[in-house]
């Protein structure tokens, strides 16, 4: 048995633990310990004092992170558990390879992890903390990776926190290396194509890893297409797009670093393709200047529109005015790769947001795809709210 302080829950308030959801909200705390630090690790208890969980609690509305419905301490063997079951899973799915040194290897709740985000891109390892106790928990969670990793694999780790902390807790964590940081190879290879990697100021941790069988889906499309990537951010679609003979792609992005990694990206793989054209500006604005019938294939793939419950509202209607836009020029018999990376947007408030939009557009529409995270993004069956990235292939007349 642990340990630790100890917070009891409201009478009625256990039953979500009970079904393995691992948050716990400010609101079904009845009392907890004056002395309580953010990110410090703590029991739970019903209000008859029976254990539910050991988590880290954190000021907020979820106030507590299970990390372990057994009562037991979060320590070094327990990081070095989880971590290896983790690695373990994505050397089953084959995701460990020469011709591919990009995947997740932890994913927050979906790895029975909350908080904790680890990439891995060639011989780096970028860890990634949204919660205190995480980053409180850092030197177990990098000895932890030391451990479970081939030597010959990972030569640096790279802590990437300073955007993902929540502000109220008063730490300042500067993005750093961990450990090595002399000589690094920016350059890694998913499904056999070469990327460079910004994991120092790219978005996330560096890389859209979540999206790589869906690029892969899109090379099969590809072929012959004239591609229009909105949102391109580093080019992986459109990278995928010129492998798979796409007659010609054009990369779209607000952000001109983002469009000179995408050139990069290209280079890398097909030198100076003439295929490929690419242009830093507003996709909203790109789409309403575009010739109707030019493009045959368009993927977009927008940042989140709704990062809280109280923008959903405004989101869908982004989305529904992005896909109308992009129905409306899109050419006859073309095909539109359509996402939603929002985590407060359900796959059903999306798909309705893409059909009226396909309604208002007066054309015939066809899903031959619905899309998800891939396997190395796994969903914890117990906290839905994982299943973050919605998708849909479309065929339009």
């Amino acid at each position: 048995m642990s340990s630790y302080k100890e917070i009891v829950l409201r009478s009625g308030k256990e039953a979500s633990l009970q079904r393995f959801h691992p948050w716990v909200f400010s609101g079904a705390i009845a009392r907890k310990p004056e002395d309580l630090v953010e990110g410090e690790t703590v029991r739970v208890l019903a209000a008859d004092g029976t254990f539910l969980g050991v988590g880290h609690f954190q000021i907020g509305s979820i106030a507590v992170r299970i990390m372990s419905f057994v009562d037991e301490p979060i320590d070094a063997a327990f990081y070095k558990k989880s971590l290896s079951n983790a690695y373990r899973m994505r050397s089953s799915l084959n995701l460990v390879r020469p011709d591919n040194t990009i995947f997740r290897l932890l994913h927050g709740e979906g790895d029975c992890l909350p908080g904790l985000i680890v990439d891995i891109y060639g011989d780096t390892a970028v860890i990634q903390a949204h919660s205190v106790g995480i980053h409180r928990d850092l030197e177990l969670v990098t000895n932890a990776l030391k451990q479970i990793l081939p030597t010959d694999m990972v030569k640096h780790i790279f802590y990437k926190s300073e955007g993902t902390l929540p502000y109220k807790a008063g730490i300042f964590p500067e993005n750093s290396y961990l450990s090595g940081g002399e000589d690094v190879d920016e350059i890694a290879m998913e499904n056999g194509l070469r990327f460079r990697i910004d994991w120092l100021k790219g978005q996330k941790t560096g890389f859209f890893v979540d999206q790589r069988e869906n690029r892969a889906l899109l090379e099969y499309y590809a072929k012959g297409r004239h591609v229009l990537n909105m949102f391109c951010y580093t080019g992986g679609f459109s990278v995928y797009a010129l492998r798979g003979g796409a007659a010609s792609v054009m990369s779209v992005d607000s952000s001109a670093k983002a469009v000179s990694i995408t050139n990069q990206n290209v280079a890398l793989n097909f030198g100076e393709d003439p295929r490929h054209s690419s242009y830093p500006e507003d996709a909203f604005k790109f789409l309403r200047q575009l010739s109707g019938g030019e493009k045959d294939l368009i993927i977009l793939d927008p940042p989140a529109f709704a990062k809280h419950r109280g923008a959903i509202n405004n989101a869908l209607q982004g989305y529904k005015k992005l896909n109308l836009q992009a129905l409306q020029k899109i050419a006859p018999g073309g095909f539109l790769f359509t996402f939603s990376c929002s985590q407060v947007i359900s796959a059903e408030q999306f798909r309705l947001a893409v059909f009226s939009a396909a309604a208002i557009s007066g054309r015939k529409v066809r899903i031959l795809h619905q899309l998800t995270q891939p396997a190395d993004h796994p969903i914890n069956i117990y906290h839905p709210e994982g299943e973050y990235l919605k998708g849909l292939v479309l065929q339009v007349e």
